[in-house]
């Protein structure tokens, strides 16, 4: 279920993060690195968004590479 995966993910994670960063014990001293409950819902609801943003992006990454266009020469220095 989602409840007990969001547990072991932010269980396990809080663990990871306690042994690679030893001082966040002290910081956080009753353990608790995770606020309570957490967000989920279905991306069926917001398919036209999802959509209408991949659309965009890849109009963006378009124009994005037209303005990365090698010059034959540097355009600052006038160099080839």
């Amino acid at each position: 279920s989602v409840s007990s995966f969001m547990g072991y993910l932010k269980g396990k994670s809080s663990l990871m993060l306690y042994e690679q960063f030893g001082d966040l014990k002290f910081k956080y001293r009753n353990r608790e690195f995770w606020c309570r409950g957490y967000y989920v819902d279905t991306v069926g609801k917001i398919t036209a968004k999802i959509q209408d943003y991949i659309k965009h992006q890849l109009e963006e990454d378009k124009m994005g590479e037209q303005l990365s266009i090698p010059y034959p020469g540097s355009p600052f220095t006038g160099r080839k």
